[in-house]
């Protein structure tokens, strides 16, 4: 799908929803002026059908920020504003929950409109509205736990639906695999910028995933429901499943090169996409690339994440043989406040040298990308993997809403990973050659020799489950830093939103060594072994209400079916 169409197709829907409430809440429900003619005439579905699009935020849009590098609500970014949990009271409206609501009446529009349409194509039709319905709840679900299912539009805003209960999490999680599994079978083509069934398949693996370790891990007293295993193993099976059907397809192969996925001007060539978002220069740009290339202080990584990356040799960093010495050298023949960190990085995951930049940037002590403004970081280490110098000029890079690199949404590392974790939570272990398709291969762009199905013991394993999965985590954590918002949602399905909590968890509000630097700025707190404290404060505390997020207020008081959740 060429931006331009779709760009043009958003300016076309913006007239027709110009006149319209466009329904932030459930109550009331305005009426868009929609009849039968409309759903019959193919240009008119297709622009109404391609306003979805706009839902897959990747870079974001303009000066917003999107689901990468932004979403920094996690063990693995430090906020220089601090992020402190999602939210800490209830708020009256909130977008979370209003905005999701707004798309899946869109989304039920096209649906029931098309059904009862003349097109020769309706089947097509109804899938995408399946799928970005699917993709909508899945959001809520993830969020609030108990939802209201709505599939019909309501026009009459006295009708019962309108103050309706909430439905139990998992019956609404069963409806959106019903809605993926129609978008798979119904959707056509491979067209990386259009909706597929590859996509569709994506997708599924993404949600089973959530929904089979979710439902594994969970416990009445935090999440509100114990565990289930036999509906775990059956949605661990789907995401398998899913994952065969794209890694089996023959359409997609690993990039050569990690990097490519973050910074490239065009994705649709790239053998490792599925589904990407396009960006174009004076059409469609993004901020992405600035906020990681400006004088704004980066969400650098904390020391948490930092140690997370292997050594060359494979092994973690209480267990190797190679120097774990992470001091920074003074570099003075480049820059007289240049404290590189090539060594450090030079005998590690090479994932991480695409991550950061090789000289660390702080307060007092900038330092410039090639062609970039100076920077500075929270923790000392600037985020690079999103900038292009060779393929952006300076003012594209630095200047805000100037980006145009592609955005990926779905790509073959994560099918990759699903599959590898898919697998070892469903039976316990996972064969050489499954971990020889997936984990490895990812490995193997690191410069890290192969996992086997019995890795060492990591004494840093702070989630009690076993050295394989430990370790199978740890490739995913690395391989997505900073990516889609997923290490905030591994956590929570996984139950282990507590690593969350600074005051438990200290390195994840550390970031690089600076105890041999001399001239620090009096705006520097180090610890006392010489270490970034980055936020100084504010502390964040773990609290079980956190894994479900407050209904606003607002609708328990529209709708009287509508009930809070637990500790809020």
């Amino acid at each position: 799908m060429k931006k331009s169409i779709i760009l043009a197709s958003v300016a076309v829907l913006a007239l027709v929803f110009a006149s319209c409430n466009d329904m932030l809440d459930k109550n009331p429900r305005d009426r868009f002026v929609l009849d039968d003619s409309f759903w019959s005439n193919a240009n008119q579905v297709e622009s109404f059908s391609n306003t979805l699009y706009e839902n897959y935020s990747a870079y974001g849009q303009g000066g917003s920020g999107g689901w990468f590098y932004f979403k920094s609500l996690s063990d693995d970014q430090v906020n220089p504003s601090f992020d402190d949990w999602m939210f800490t009271s209830v708020p009256a409206t909130s977008s979370y929950w209003s905005s999701p609501y707004t798309e899946i009446r869109r989304c039920n529009y096209l649906i029931n409109g098309v059904a009862n349409s003349s097109l020769d194509n309706k089947e097509y039709y109804i899938a995408v509205g399946r799928l970005n319905r699917a993709w909508q709840y899945f959001q809520l679900v993830r969020m609030y736990g108990d939802v209201q299912w709505l599939d019909v539009v309501i026009d009459d805003p006295e009708s019962d639906l309108v103050n309706g209960a909430r439905d139990d999490r998992d019956e609404v999680m069963d409806k959106v695999y019903e809605d993926l599994a129609y978008a798979a079978e119904h959707l056509t083509g491979t067209n990386k910028n259009a909706w597929n069934p590859y996509m569709a398949y994506a997708m599924m693996s993404d949600v089973c995933l959530y929904e089979g370790t979710y439902c594994k891990y969970r416990t009445a007293a935090d999440n509100g429901k114990a565990p289930n295993l036999e509906r775990a193993k059956t949605y661990l099976q789907r995401c398998i499943d899913a994952n065969n059907k794209i890694m089996n397809s023959g359409n997609y192969s690993l990039s050569e090169n990690y990097g490519d996925i973050y910074n490239s001007k065009d994705l649709s060539s790239n053998s490792e996409i599925i589904f990407y978002r396009n960006y174009e220069k004076d059409l469609l740009m993004h901020s992405t690339i600035d906020y990681t290339a400006s004088s704004t202080q980066q969400r650098g990584i904390s020391k948490d994440a930092f140690d997370a990356f292997l050594f060359s040799d494979g092994l973690p960093k209480a267990l190797t043989v190679l120097s774990t010495d992470d001091h920074p050298a003074l570099t003075p023949e480049l820059d007289e406040n240049a404290y590189n960190i090539y060594n450090l990085l030079s005998y590690r995951d090479q994932r991480l040298r695409v991550l950061i930049d090789p000289f660390l940037s702080f307060n007092g002590h900038t330092w410039a990308r090639s062609g970039a403004m100076n920077m500075t970081s929270s923790t000392g280490y600037t985020i690079a993997k999103y900038d292009n110098p060779d393929a952006f000029t300076v003012a594209e890079r630095t200047n805000t809403g100037q980006g145009y690199s592609d955005g990926p949404i779905y790509w073959l590392a994560v099918i990759y990973l699903n599959q590898a974790e898919a697998l070892v939570e469903l039976n316990g272990t996972i064969s050489q050659d499954d971990l020889d398709k997936t984990i490895n291969p990812l490995l193997a762009r690191g410069w890290i020799p192969k996992m086997t199905p019995n890795p060492v013991a990591d004494p840093a394993n702070n989630m009690g489950v076993s050295s394989l999965l430990w370790e199978i985590r740890r490739c995913r954590r690395c391989e997505l830093m900073t990516d889609n918002w997923y290490r905030y949602w591994d956590l929570v399905r996984w139950h282990q939103l507590e690593l969350l909590d600074t005051n438990k968890y200290p390195n994840i509000n550390r970031g690089a060594y600076l105890g041999n630097v001399t001239d620090l700025e009096s705006t520097i707190t180090l610890d006392s072994e010489g270490y970034v404290i980055p936020i100084t404060n504010a502390s964040r505390t773990y609290d079980k209400k956190y894994y479900l997020c407050p209904i606003p207020s607002n609708q328990i008081t529209l709708s009287d079916g509508t009930t809070q959740n637990p500790g809020w």
